[in-house]
């Protein structure tokens, strides 16, 4: 039998045995439980979400670990963050973007249990909205998300920065995912061109996974904007989403941006979270490797291949 949904929270977080004797000596462990969402497809792509604890198996830097938590994610609470690449290159696109989000928004945010917030990047970074269940601010915000005023401009053109796509993706997840618990993911809407980041995109992978949040890139690009051809900021995007078991999806006229919203709302319903406890304790705090497979053949596993292991 599984352990209930309060069970599986209260063992993500410690375990404390107390052992008293004639002196009443208390003796305190902490049992770091490493969680790991994942979702599973067939190779046509089809979502399966009918898998059961035995039908994983995992390997933490080549040693099997025991799943000693699982659980099918569908019902419990979600943190996202919406983050939209609001510089020049974007401006046909983001009233399409702005439209898709407010109905993905309107689909998946439930105000009893899931929280949002907004964020916009281009020469700087601006929290429209910080953490909130309440749709109709997420909705407020969500029409203040634009590019940058000519004034701005101006005021930016003394700067190397433009747009500081990496800076971003590390600001939301060391000052807002890194304090979350539970389900998290981020939802980049950008065309994947950085210029101007102090950040490398190794820095934001790094950010997401020490904050165990996922990222999903939306590649939305105009290519009319470029004079000589639009730059491919693919390669980025589909990183950052591969080593944090998040997707990468490309907008194009036959996957358009509701159409992705749709396949990424139906995923965040049909995650899996597991949880176990390693074999060899925490001497240090390091990057340990993992790999989460399901036994079953012909079936694809979407998750992060590596943890944050927090002295």
């Amino acid at each position: 039998m599984y352990p209930s949904r309060r069970e599986f929270l209260l063992a993500s977080t410690c375990t404390a045995l107390s052992v008293r004797g004639q002196d009443e000596t208390t003796f305190k462990t902490e049992v770091k439980v490493v969680n790991v969402l994942t979702s599973v497809r067939s190779k046509k792509g089809e979502i399966i979400s009918d898998l059961t604890k035995d039908d994983f198996s995992l390997v933490e830097d080549g040693r099997p670990q025991a799943i000693k938590y699982f659980a099918r994610q569908s019902d419990l609470p979600l943190t996202l963050g919406l983050m939209v690449d609001t510089s020049m290159s974007q401006v046909r696109v983001l009233d399409s973007e702005r439209t898709a989000s407010f109905r993905f928004l309107d689909q998946v945010l439930r105000e009893s249990k899931d929280q949002v917030f907004i964020m916009q990047f281009d020469m700087a970074m601006i929290l429209r909205q910080s953490l909130t269940s309440s749709f109709g601010k997420l909705n407020d915000a969500l029409a203040y998300v634009d590019t940058p005023s000519r004034k701005e401009l101006e005021m930016g053109s003394s700067t190397s920065k433009g747009t500081v796509l990496y800076d971003a993706v590390v600001k939301a997840s060391n000052e807002i995912m890194k304090k979350q618990s539970g389900r998290k993911a981020l939802l980049l809407l950008t065309d994947g061109v950085d210029e101007g980041s102090d950040a490398t995109v190794a820095d934001a992978v790094d950010a997401a996974q020490r904050a165990d949040t996922l990222i999903y890139s939306i590649l939305f690009s105009d290519p009319r904007f470029y004079l000589y051809g639009s730059p491919d900021g693919s390669r980025g995007l589909i990183r950052m989403a591969k080593e944090t078991g998040g997707g990468f999806f490309d907008v194009s006229k036959k996957h358009g941006i509701d159409q992705i919203y749709a396949a990424i709302q139906d995923e965040l319903r049909s995650q899996y979270s597991l949880g176990y406890v390693s074999d060899q304790p925490v001497r240090i705090s390091e990057f340990r490797k993992i790999q989460l497979s399901v036994k079953q053949k012909g079936l694809v596993v979407q998750a992060r291949d590596r943890y944050w292991a927090q002295r």
